[in-house]
């Protein structure tokens, strides 16, 4: 059956991959971006294709795309949540407007295109959530602070949004990608600290060499992937979570084992600390 997909940052890498497979399962697709040429020119004119222009980190943007959307196929049953940036860098390297920017793109801007398009899903009472977390929503990494904690903001709202909103029939999915071949690593996508700080210097350098270096190497196919998010939407109860990948699978099992580690090694003193009633009740008397 036909659905109407929104998806954010569908002007370039894995947002142009998704809204391609979209159309291609007979799927509409409202396509949206900050700039609508460059969504345009990477998806072509089709009939159930609606490319709107859309800033996430702009409230009035995303109602403005929302309705747009509902004016020309009347629902949205999938929204995906797939704009993103990436600022690299240590933490004390990286700017409070940095920072700023990044949570801004990666957290509040899916908050931003949500509050949108909830009330269209309640209305319905069914509907889909798809926002792209990564692996760094699993576990953080040297030189990923921004991005870590944007990618495991995004996670804590996703979970404690499903609770609020299965009752109306709405289905929120997080999807952890490994590695894929996208633009995310691109000088247009990807942003470095600003003010250096020589104690990192070294390991900054090796850094800057292995993300550089990741880019157009990596081994996901993002076709691939959105060929998998299609088959999960069609799902007759879609996961909660989808880890995309064999490196993401890989680094998944990794936090699984080492936060049953970490709940072994101090299990005796972590049960102690029940509030003694007894006690309690002897030192009042």
């Amino acid at each position: 059956m036909s659905k109407v997909w929104f998806i954010t940052g569908a002007g370039r890498g894995m947002g142009v991959d998704i809204a391609k497979a979209a159309l291609a399962a007979g799927n509409k697709v409202v396509a949206t971006g900050r700039n609508i040429d460059k969504v345009g020119q990477a998806l072509g004119e089709a009939q159930d294709l609606l490319v709107v222009k859309l800033d996430v980190t702009k409230p009035v943007d995303a109602e403005a795309a929302v309705k747009a959307a509902v004016d020309r196929f009347g629902s949205i049953d999938v929204l995906v949540n797939n704009a993103a940036s990436f600022y690299a860098g240590y933490f004390e390297e990286l700017t409070p407007e940095q920072m700023e920017l990044q949570i801004s793109t990666s957290l509040i801007g899916p908050m931003n295109v949500t509050r949108a398009v909830l009330p269209v899903m309640r209305k319905q009472r069914s509907g889909q959530i798809i926002s792209i977390s990564s692996t760094a929503g699993l576990v953080g990494f040297e030189f990923g602070t921004a991005y870590a904690a944007s990618k495991f903001g995004l996670e804590g709202w996703m979970q404690s949004l499903q609770a609020e909103v299965e009752p109306f029939g709405i289905d929120t999915i997080i999807v952890n990608p490994g590695f894929f071949r996208t633009e995310l690593l691109t000088e247009e996508s990807t942003n470095y600290a600003e003010r250096p700080i020589e104690d990192y210097d070294e390991r900054r350098a090796q850094q800057m060499q292995f993300w550089k270096g990741q880019n157009g190497q990596q081994s996901g196919d993002p076709a691939k992937l959105a060929q998998a998010l299609i088959t999960i939407s069609n799902q007759e109860k879609p996961p909660r979570r989808f880890i995309a990948g064999a490196d993401a699978v890989g680094t998944a099992e990794q936090v699984i084992a080492a936060l049953q580690q970490q709940v072994d090694a101090f299990r005796d003193l972590s049960t102690s600390l029940a509030f003694d009633e007894v006690k309690a009740t002897g030192n009042k008397g």
